[in-house]
């Protein structure tokens, strides 16, 4: 790749990147590279919803991330899973679909970013999802990512609902919408009974472009700079898990 010149490098295929790969090369405008330390996410395994714990207890596709040892925790690291497989963190996850709060975007537009208070990076989040209750003020219905309601029959659920409401917590009918505090029904990122990453939401429908260029398996080690404009990147081989 040391000949090869592009518009845009983007380090990592993780959530972000599938989507700002997505997005910049809807125009075909801006030659477009990819790179991603692990491999591509065809293991069976990363479509099926329920095989997450599988997913997490083997650490597949993972960076084998953990914590430092506790002494509160009897001197054991848990486990931070990462994803290093095409699709990111999003590809080997539990497909939680959970937005940020409100308040911590008001926070920072309070803090001198006034472009990413909740009511600016909202109509993002509309634009991002297709939610299987349809649009709202504060769903999407039309957007890549598609987003629904869990279905696993487990009383076990339930049961969880109605204890944090027993103990005083207020209870919402979507933790996505007006009333993000309180305990609800979880939301998935499912597609058809599969797992809908990053990479299936956005990256796939962009494979076709010519403008984009994917590089699996390539382990970026540094960032090059110019001054403090960055013009390039270092990479070597990397083995996936």
């Amino acid at each position: 790749m040391h000949d090869r010149v592009y518009d845009y490098v983007i380090v990592g295929a993780g959530s972000s990147g599938c989507a700002l790969a997505h997005r910049l090369t809807e125009d075909g405008g801006a030659r477009v590279l990819l790179l991603e330390a692990g491999g591509w996410d065809r293991d069976p395994w990363l479509t099926i919803p329920l095989a997450w714990g599988r997913i997490l207890q083997r650490r597949m596709h993972d960076w084998m991330y953990f914590a430092e040892p506790e002494a509160m925790l009897d001197g054991r690291g848990i486990e931070c899973a990462r994803g290093k497989v095409i699709g990111g963190s999003s590809s080997i996850n539990a497909m939680a679909y959970v937005r940020g709060h409100r308040g911590d975007y008001d926070r920072w537009a309070d803090a001198g970013l006034p472009h990413w208070s909740y009511a600016h990076v909202l109509p993002y989040f509309r634009r991002q999802e297709a939610w299987e209750g349809g649009a709202g003020p504060y769903r999407g219905a039309d957007g890549p990512l598609t987003t629904r309601w869990s279905r696993y029959p487990d009383p076990l659920s339930d049961a969880f609902v109605a204890a944090g409401v027993a103990a005083g917590f207020p209870a919402t009918d979507d933790y996505n919408g007006a009333q993000q505090e309180g305990f609800g029904r979880w939301q998935a990122t499912i597609r058809e009974g599969r797992r809908c990453s990053a990479a299936v939401a956005y990256l796939r429908p962009a494979l076709a472009r010519a403008a984009l260029t994917v590089e699996t398996d390539t382990l970026v080690t540094r960032v090059v700079l110019d001054g403090r404009r960055a013009i390039g990147v270092n990479t070597s081989s990397a083995t996936h898990a």
